[in-house]
């Protein structure tokens, strides 16, 4: 199925940009300089200029609009996506009413705990290039929001000429004011990042700062355990219950836009639209099961939660999970995340309990480290420490033997 048919339009989303006079002639200005660079290099290899070929818009095999704005021409696709549209079993709608908080706590970042997430923006591009440097850029940037009646639109900006990048970026810098908080994944490290060093290569204002909540590391906090590598295509079939079909592999978008540009295919760029597309929308879904009670994540995923919960201090609410992780999961490192919660929060005789069931199965010497100081300072029984210590705790040479040592002499004290 395609994607036009995938993503049904119900309405015309927000108005277009009007044209401005002064943008319109110097975007025309910035092309003919373009032609004349273009000529000038075909001239210097001794081969005729190769013009590229712009599809035409009334014949368009992609579901784009060509039109003017202020800073110049643009392809512009925007959609609304019906109400309940689900990705696998998730809904986008639970998305607007996430609760913030959670989201904050998974994330680590207490900076999210008050965002609007009904005013969240969520972002992917697809580049000319998998690295960084001057010569990356992205040409197709999708973006996703909910508008005042509570509808997931999906927008995805498209350049036909590199050329008219200015347009591409300040009708981005247009959403990202409007949005309280955005939303992508491996945006921080890559998505962002790209998209404001175009905004220097061509000297334009900075973004505007705004809180940033990206999606992979509260992905692999989750899911690292059970799934290996968080691919995004992956999280859809493993956790939200959708499998893509017929999907474009990432290294293969910057060639497709390269042949798009020498010879305006537009089959070319098919997959790659659909592909940024359901990235947007999947992002909206895993808001959406993130930031609700944890009753809809798998049972071995529900280790990794208590585990994040404990590294965001929120004991009270890690100790609940990992109870569950504990009845449900039947995983002994439920019983090693439960024992280090325990500790965290003080309860060094639950901890025991727990560190102690968890090495009957598992073969972690961390966990021995953990016992025998547990033995020593709570249980004050230096005998069955030196018995863990002897099973091998990992520590180094000099640290090893200054524990034994103490704790032969606490032993020799109590005898």
């Amino acid at each position: 199925m395609d994607l036009s048919r995938r993503l049904s339009l119900l309405g015309p989303g927000r108005p277009a940009p009007t044209a401005a006079p002064e943008a319109g002639e110097a975007g025309q200005a910035r092309q003919a300089t373009l032609d004349e660079l273009r000529a000038k290099m075909a001239a210097i290899v001794g081969r005729p200029p190769v013009e590229p070929v712009l599809p035409d818009p009334e014949v368009s095999l992609l579901p784009f609009v060509r039109r003017e704005t202020e800073h110049g021409p643009l392809c512009i696709r925007r959609e609304r996506l019906g109400r309940s549209y689900h990705v696998g079993r998730m809904c986008v709608d639970e998305a607007a009413r996430a609760d913030p908080r959670l989201l904050a706590l998974l994330a680590l970042d207490p900076g999210l705990a008050d965002v609007d997430l009904r005013r969240a923006l969520y972002l992917d591009t697809e580049t000319t290039g998998l690295g960084g440097g001057a010569g990356v850029l992205a040409f197709l940037v999708g973006m996703a929001w909910f508008d005042d009646e509570g509808m997931l639109v999906m927008e995805q900006l498209l350049l036909q000429r590199p050329g008219e990048e200015a347009a591409l970026l300040e009708l981005f810098r247009e959403r990202v004011e409007g949005a309280s908080v955005l939303v992508s994944y491996n945006g921080k490290a890559f998505d962002l990042p790209l998209i404001r060093g175009r905004f220097v290569m061509n000297r334009r204002a900075p973004l505007p700062p705004r809180p940033h909540l990206d999606l992979l590391h509260v992905a692999r906090r989750l899911h690292k355990r059970r799934l290996g590598a968080c691919r995004l295509i992956g999280l859809e079939a493993d956790v939200l219950g959708y499998v893509r079909v017929g999907d474009i592999e990432g290294g293969d978008v910057a060639a497709r836009y390269a042949h798009y540009l020498r010879s305006g295919d537009e089959g070319a760029l098919a997959a790659v639209v659909e592909h940024n597309a359901l990235d947007v929308v999947s992002m909206a879904a895993l808001v959406g099961l993130y930031g609700e009670p944890f009753e809809a994540l798998h049972d071995e995923d529900l280790i990794g939660l208590a585990d994040v919960l404990r590294r965001a201090k929120a004991f009270d609410q890690a100790l609940a999970v990992a109870d569950r992780a504990v009845e449900r999961a039947f995983d002994p490192a439920a019983r090693r995340v439960r024992g280090e919660i325990a500790k965290a929060r003080g309860d060094r005789a639950a901890a025991l309990l727990d560190f102690e069931a968890f090495v009957r199965d598992v073969d972690d010497p961390a966990v021995r480290l953990e016992l025998a100081k547990l033995y020593e300072h709570h249980v004050k029984c230096p005998e069955k420490a030196l018995e863990v210590l002897e099973q091998g705790t990992g520590e180094g040479a000099d640290a090893l033997a200054r524990r034994r040592a103490r704790l032969e002499r606490k032993r020799a004290r109590l005898r």
